[in-house]
């Protein structure tokens, strides 16, 4: 073998280790993509995403999808690389998604806490649109409680609580340690349990039920989520369409397929979210006709947005959404983003 020939051999088995090297190295950021898509109107992992229980429901032959973000951790400098000349990807600082100051599990818990709130404030604004009456409702009793989140509290020690207010005086007046009766309703039909009311904070006087109320419109129904692995609030907007759509006079949806994104609270606000781009693109993907993009991501969802893809509808509020659903089955003009 030639010096030069030895030579060119060497450098190539360098160069062929040099790569699968750096095959193997991982680099300090993530890739996010477009992520599932759910149809808050069907089923995961057979079972409802949206449960009602109290009331006959009346869904829609159509779609009301959710959409996600998915995130690639741990990547190669080769994925970096390739993911920085896509146009279905964006790579971002690790610590951008997963903060150095918590493991990787913790913030996956936060995320998941996150959605739960959404869950919640979705409830409360399709109630609240729905104009059922306001009542002092369950969101969170222990076991040891005989109460179920969406429960109405009516009176407890024989003391009507119309309002959160009221029942706060009612406990002022009322001793830790004290047996009391709680008077209610469960999916609309009245019942009455005992509850050992708890200590308050040093701040107040008087006692606690040992739950977490909210007082927001009451249908005499609950409602309940299934379980998945989706985490922030991001899901808000297309949970309080599905819970609408489902217990309402009329389906929102037909036959029609329309996706979206946004936060919600309780008085039916439409908040920004992250990764639009990556929803509208799983949107078109799945054939959706419209995408519901929240008023103050318009511009991130202009750039680049798919080919043939679905109309850009603005909304910045729950009543912006339903407006753009309507005329969308109407045929009539859609507030877009432009």
């Amino acid at each position: 073998m030639t010096r030069r020939l030895q030579t060119l051999v060497t450098g190539v088995i360098v160069l062929c280790g040099l790569a699968l090297l750096l095959a193997f190295i991982r680099v300090p950021y993530v890739s996010l993509v477009p992520g599932p898509t759910v149809n808050t109107l069907g089923d995961f992992e057979g079972e409802p995403v949206i449960a009602i229980q109290g009331k006959q429901t009346d869904p829609g032959e159509g779609n009301l999808n959710l959409t996600t973000v998915g995130v690639i951790d741990e990547i190669t400098i080769f994925q970096a690389i390739a993911g920085w000349f896509s146009d279905d990807a964006a790579i971002v600082p690790r610590e951008s998604v997963y903060p150095p100051t918590q493991t990787r599990e913790e913030t996956n818990e936060q995320n998941r806490a996150e959605y739960v709130q959404s869950e919640s404030a979705a409830i409360q604004a399709a109630m609240n649109y729905l104009n059922y009456p306001k009542k002092v409702v369950v969101v969170d009793a222990p076991d040891d409680i005989p109460l179920a989140p969406g429960d109405a509290l009516e009176a407890v020690d024989g003391q009507p609580v119309p309002d959160a207010e009221t029942l706060t005086t009612v406990l002022t007046g009322i001793e830790p340690g004290t047996e009391v009766s709680v008077d209610y309703l469960h999916d609309g039909e009245p019942a009455t349990t005992t509850i050992v009311t708890q200590g308050p904070p040093e701040d107040r006087a008087g006692s606690l039920l040992g739950i977490t109320v909210t007082y927001r419109g009451y249908g005499g129904f609950s409602v309940s989520f299934a379980q998945n692995d989706i985490g922030g609030p991001s899901a808000g907007l297309m949970l309080t369409l599905g819970i609408i759509d489902l217990v309402g006079e009329q389906p929102l949806v037909d036959d029609e397929f329309i996706a979206g994104t946004g936060t919600i609270d309780p008085d039916g606000n439409v908040g920004a979210i992250g990764g639009v781009r990556f929803k509208l693109k799983k949107a078109a993907e799945v054939g959706a006709a419209m995408f519901l993009t929240p008023a103050d991501n318009c511009a991130e969802a202009l750039i680049d947005p798919p080919d043939d893809g679905p109309v850009i509808a603005k909304v910045a509020t729950l009543e912006d959404a339903v407006e753009a659903i309507e005329a969308l089955r109407a045929g009539e003009p859609i507030d877009t983003c432009s």
